[in-house]
């Protein structure tokens, strides 16, 4: 799985995926700091089940702190995007070529309206973050639209003349953009089953929604510290009623990791408060920026946001659930380890699904599974919940 960041230069992209993955990047105030994409590992944090077992996880990735445990998901920050990107302006192609991976994006936006959708830096409140989201949302759409448009007469004259199946044939022209039967049936409802007769009106309404099907997107209002970013705020999330839309501070997420990393402070991502572990170590300047971020962050916000938007990528937007694999007589694997893996799954997947996603051979030996928690025998077809810890018994 992997979770796409993109949005305008200098947006915050890039201090956005260090915050997520503390990576070295460069990070600087104008515009293609990034040139080529950044790759890295993310994490997603829900409550480990290991409290319920009333012992502690040693994860093989990830880790968990005080009973959260975060699951590592792949990242991409990718050049940023202007208008016409999607005819090749800036870096648009290079951005789009990269972007097509991504299972669901995070659009980090400057809500203070510092920055222009070129990137270049204004005064705060200049820029309106709605003209932000409008643009990059065109770009997308656009570039879809490219995709669709090249050998388009050619393909519907054949689809038109050997009266094949419209949605069979669109998800195969797509597959590369994963395009299924099921998407392209959802996304060419309403339009007509003469595809010659389709308009230049009616490629951009399929190609908006398979963008919004293939790519679902949430905003990261970034830049929340700025005055005049908690109004521009509220004025979005009027404007996209039908996004979700998390206020954040990158900046803010860094600096506390950055903190956490050399023991300064207890921090776990995504909580409302920090503790600090030595004031003595900490420089007047270090106490200020933690004092600030106390103060104008977390206590006005509850969270940077950082987190937020990394869950709501994964759980809402995606509906992925976290299961883990266990034993109702032993959570331990060979080398000791308690509850060591956590995976990520489709909603609604199965808990033969679960067999196969270990190994092909777990899947073909399959002969049931058991609800750890429950200690109930399962079937193949049994529709897992998320947090589920799931034993699968095989054939010898």
């Amino acid at each position: 799985m992997i979770i796409g960041l993109v949005g305008a230069p200098s947006a915050g992209k890039s201090t956005f995926f260090k915050a997520s993955t503390l990576s070295e990047v460069e990070i600087a105030n104008y515009p293609f700091t990034t040139i080529e994409k950044n790759e890295g590992m993310a994490y997603v944090k829900i409550d480990c089940v290991d409290k319920e077992f009333n012992t502690q996880c040693n994860p093989r990735f990830g880790q968990c702190l005080d009973h959260k445990r975060f699951v590592p998901i792949k990242i991409i920050d990718v050049a940023g995007l202007v208008p016409g990107a999607h005819a090749g302006k800036g870096r648009g192609n290079q951005f789009l070529d990269d972007l097509n991976q991504a299972n669901a994006l995070i659009h980090v936006i400057d809500v203070s309206g510092s920055t222009t959708t070129e990137g270049e830096p204004v005064a705060p409140g200049t820029q309106d973050p709605v003209e932000i989201i409008k643009f990059l949302e065109t770009e997308l759409d656009m570039w879809y639209l490219g995709i669709l448009e090249k050998g388009w007469a050619k393909f519907a004259r054949q689809v038109q003349q050997e009266k094949l199946d419209i949605n069979k044939s669109i998800a195969k022209q797509l597959s590369g953009l994963r395009v299924t039967e099921e998407i392209a049936k959802e996304a060419t409802r309403g339009l007509s089953k003469q595809v010659q007769s389709w308009s230049e009106e009616d490629l951009i309404t399929l190609a908006k929604a398979l963008r919004r099907i293939t790519k679902p997107m949430l905003i990261a209002a970034n830049k929340i510290d700025i005055p005049g970013s908690k109004e521009n705020l509220e004025k979005i999330k009027k404007e996209f009623p039908d996004h979700i839309i998390i206020g954040c501070s990158a900046e803010s997420e860094l600096a506390l990791k950055e903190a956490a990393k050399k023991d300064l402070i207890k921090y776990i991502p995504g909580e409302d408060n920090f503790e600090i572990l030595n004031k003595d170590k900490l420089s007047e300047n270090q106490q200020k920026a933690l004092s600030f971020i106390k103060t104008n962050i977390l206590e006005q916000f509850k969270t940077t946001g950082v987190q937020g938007c990394l869950n709501k990528a994964v759980f809402d937007l995606l509906e992925m659930i976290a299961i883990f694999p266990g034993g109702v007589n032993n959570l331990t694997d060979k080398n000791g380890n308690t509850l060591p893996d956590c995976f990520l799954l489709e909603k609604d997947s199965t808990a033969l699904d679960f067999a196969f996603h270990l190994h092909t051979d777990i899947g073909k030996g399959f002969i049931k599974a058991i609800n750890v928690k429950t200690k109930v025998s399962i079937g193949k077809d049994h529709k897992l919940n998320n947090r589920d810890v799931i034993e699968i018994k095989t054939r010898a």
